[in-house]
């Protein structure tokens, strides 16, 4: 088994191979993350403590942590888990890992030295690799240098030159070491651009973004009150709509009805106007005649007690009929009216008929033929 060990004190890392099987079983049945004393493996590691931070199997399966089993098992991930990288947006994928638990059949176990012994190992310990950048957030560049929040974090950027010697790239160098010793040029250096840096301008900026945020929230409070408004008032013209059409639905169905019965009684009132005019003529003829009627009517005797005269005569029992006393002619109000020139009313009293009044007339008259 290979052991890829690691110092992070130095930037350094190194892969050693134990053929051994009795020097790795210091490491079986052991969890990831969980620490092992590393002296067994031999005298120079001697103090020496390891983090176990992971491993590959035979197969080159990686081995993840959470998964509590010695043996190699398929899982569906996705984007934020480890072993796994999506290559699409929302993409799942079922991977096989290996177990958190280490065994006989990995091949390299990856390592982290937690605390230094007593002897350096040559190649890890021994050695330092210069960072050659330095750290870029005002925060991390605060922790390196035990800042305080007053302070001014520009001051402490860490800054590179520019034109170091490199392999293959020699001219560059001493274009830079002769610009800078013959021609009086300053040294070129890189400093990297602070992220996370609190300056007025930036507060500036933060102001501005909330009183914009400010003015579109007032904005749009009044937008919703402006279509509130523009709303009821659609919704009340509608109302207004609906009613003004019922009412004239209404009228159109009342104006019908009355229209109609209108007409019924204007037929009605002609009907009768056109009988009238077709029975006055004939009440003005019976007038006229019951007026003739009235004119030529004979004189009747008067009666006395006995309903009749003597007659003087021979023997005396002779007796004449009481003559009729005239009587005045009553002129009904039909022909009142006509002669007023009103038109008679429906209503009019019955004229005398002439077979009632010529009877009496001509009784006495039969009696005298029969004598």
């Amino acid at each position: 088994m290979k052991l890829n060990i690691a110092y992070p004190a130095t930037a350094c890392q190194k892969l050693i191979e134990v053929d051994d099987e009795k020097k790795l079983r210091i490491f079986y049945e052991k969890r990831m993350a969980q620490e092992v004393d590393a002296s067994p493996l031999g005298e120079e590691w001697k103090g020496y403590v390891f983090r176990i931070t992971g491993g590959n199997d035979k197969q080159g399966f990686p081995m993840k942590q959470g998964v509590l089993t010695n043996l190699r098992v398929r899982l569906l991930l996705s984007k934020g888990h480890s072993c796994y990288r999506p290559r699409r947006d929302g993409e799942r994928r079922r991977k096989s890992v290996h177990g958190c638990i280490v065994d006989q059949n990995l091949s390299v176990l990856s390592l982290v030295i937690v605390k230094k012994g007593e002897g350096e190992i040559p190649g890890l310990t021994d050695k330092t690799i210069a960072r050659r950048l330095g750290p870029k957030r005002a925060s991390k560049i605060r922790k390196l240098f035990n800042l305080s929040k007053e302070d001014d974090v520009r001051k402490y950027v860490i800054r590179r030159p520019v034109g170091t010697p490199k392999e293959g790239n020699f001219s560059t160098f001493v274009n830079n070491f002769c610009d800078l010793h013959f021609t009086g040029k300053k040294q070129r250096e890189r400093a990297p651009k602070i992220q996370r840096l609190i300056t007025p301008q930036v507060l500036q900026r933060k102001r501005h973004r909330l009183a914009l945020k400010r003015q579109r929230a007032v904005k749009r409070r009044e937008e919703a009150a402006a279509y509130r408004k523009l709303l009821s008032q659609r919704n009340r013209e509608k109302k207004m709509e609906r009613r003004s059409r019922r009412s004239t639905s209404r009228s159109s169905i009342s104006i019908g009805k009355t229209a109609e019965e209108a007409k019924k009684i204007v037929g009605k009132v002609a009907d009768s106007k056109a009988k009238q005019l077709e029975k006055a003529p004939k009440k003005l003829a019976a007038g006229k005649a019951e007026v003739k009627l009235a004119s030529k009517a004979p004189e009747r005797p008067t009666a006395t007690k006995g309903g009749v005269k003597p007659v003087a005569g021979k023997g005396g029992a002779k007796t004449a009929p009481a003559k009729a006393t005239p009587t005045k002619p009553v002129a009904t109000a039909a022909a009142k009216e006509i002669g007023k020139g009103k038109k008679p009313e429906k209503k009019t009293e019955k004229p005398v008929s002439k077979a009632k009044e010529q009877p009496k007339a001509e009784k006495p008259k039969k009696e005298k033929k029969k004598k």
